[in-house]
């Protein structure tokens, strides 16, 4: 047994590192214990881009104003208000001092990416993505004093009386604690717990996230009698590239196509509005809608009009001249000929306007495209192969305004949990584009902070 740290962090990604740099801070001697090898640090962190934040006026990078009652109100609309209001709107307050936190301690942002993100305004896009933030935040961290290891996957918790005392890594080695923060992200990569929640159809699914995170501290939380937030059958699930690898894909993985396309699945029908809203807040709906197609496969079909709309694949669409001949090629039946016939046919003439809503819908079909209508006429003819990539599970640890876990109805002694291992109380379904890095850097910081407090 080792002596005992101020506070162990178990988990290497963003939220563990706010709360690390936090409580280093204020001298508190930690120890951040990362499961992955070290050149795969920093769990989905490394696969972020940006990082949605109020701000009452421009700011760093931000232009304009995004207040708390905007920010709200499109989480929202994409959790259907399956939210816990308190705990969302502090961290949407939180977000505007966060985004200045995060610039002193080496994050570096740059104007947002051209596109149909459109998130100018809203998202502060980081200077060489999330890796950099990574790296950043590992220098701070390290240059304050605090302690990571590497490889060291924590598998169980050791409560006394409802007090953490020590956890246990994969190998036997116990370390002591007198505090814990607990930032080890969900259960996505434990594919027989995903079949658990999802039935057989999990086994399609790809998890463009890290594969380190297998939910093993969340379960054994849970075996103690920790209280849970969320649905395990909800999570972060983006529609990506079929031939997408089947862990750690990222964010290149992603296909932004679906606005301006028509999605079809293996019997050649289609199945969702395509044009409901605007990508950011419709992106992260379209996983969960494959998923539940027919071998968990679709497809969306454009034009050439429409081929430098949307940010660029990383693997080139399948082409071809004509709609019969990539039909072939995808392997659809004929039905799928006479459904893109009959969307052409339900399209009518307006303006189109590709970066904000542009009521350019069809007239009877059934479901209707509602924005960005336009008939696939234009040669060549351009698909991509979609499968559910799933980012983060939204089953989770009870926490209330502080970060504390609860268990059995009361917090916690001494220890607290931040990022996706409790995101699940904030985004009960759907998901905002950059919000989990906002519930990571504001809980994280509350989690370091509080624990460093109780040590003091």
């Amino acid at each position: 047994m080792t002596s005992p740290y101020d506070i162990v962090v178990v988990g290497g990604g963003n939220a563990a590192l706010c709360a690390a740099i936090e409580a280093a801070e204020v001298g508190a001697h930690v120890l951040i214990l990362e499961a992955a090898p070290k050149p795969y640090r920093g769990g989905n962190s490394r696969h972020t881009r940006n990082f949605r934040c109020m701000h009452d006026g421009p700011l760093s990078v931000l232009t304009e104003i995004y207040d708390e009652d905007e920010y709200f109100d499109d989480l929202l609309r994409v959790t259907k208000g399956n939210t816990d209001e308190m705990l969302a709107r502090m961290a949407i307050r939180s977000s505007q001092d966060c985004l200045p936190w995060m610039e002193t301690h080496g994050i570096r942002f740059q104007p947002s990416l051209s596109g149909t993100l459109s998130l100018g305004r809203t998202n502060a896009f980081f200077l060489g993505g999330g890796k950099a933030l990574v790296n950043a935040y590992y220098r701070t961290a390290q240059a304050l004093g605090v302690e990571v290891r590497y490889e060291a996957e924590v598998v169980h918790v050791e409560m006394a009386e409802g007090v953490f005392d020590h956890v246990e890594l994969k190998d036997g080695t116990r370390i002591q604690g007198r505090a814990l923060v607990i930032a080890s992200g969900g259960f996505q990569a434990d594919l027989d717990w995903l079949v658990e929640a999802w039935g057989p159809a999990a086994r399609n699914f790809l998890i463009r996230g890290t594969p380190y995170n297998r939910g093993v501290v969340l379960r054994d939380m849970l075996d103690q009698g920790a209280g849970s937030v969320g649905d395990p059958t909800q999570c972060h699930a983006v529609a990506i590239d079929g031939r997408a690898p089947k862990f750690d894909g990222g964010t290149v993985t992603r296909l932004d196509c679906v606005p301006f396309s028509v999605v079809l699945n293996k019997n050649g029908q289609r199945f969702y509005d395509e044009g409901e809203d605007v990508w950011p807040k419709r992106y992260a709906i379209w996983g969960r809608l494959v998923a539940a197609q027919p071998d968990q496969v679709a497809y969306s079909i454009i034009d050439s009009r429409s081929r430098d709309l949307f940010m660029p694949s990383v693997f080139p669409p399948i082409q071809a001249n004509m709609l019969d001949e990539l039909c072939l090629k995808l392997g659809l039946p004929e039905d799928a000929l006479r459904t893109i016939a009959a969307f052409n046919a339900a399209c009518r003439d307006g303006p189109f306007s590709p970066q904000e809503l542009d009521g350019l819908a069809t007239e009877g079909l059934t479901p209707a495209k509602t924005n960005w209508a336009r008939p696939l006429r234009e040669p060549p003819f351009y698909a991509y192969e979609l499968r559910p990539g799933v980012t983060f599970t939204y089953l989770g640890l009870k926490v209330d305004e502080t970060a504390r876990v609860h268990a059995n109805g009361a917090p916690l002694t001494n220890v607290w949990a931040a990022g996706e291992i409790m995101a699940g109380s904030i985004l009960g379904q759907g998901y905002l584009a950059g919000f989990g890095m906002t519930i990571g850097t504001v809980f994280g910081r509350i989690a370091g902070r509080e624990a460093a407090a109780h040590v003091s």
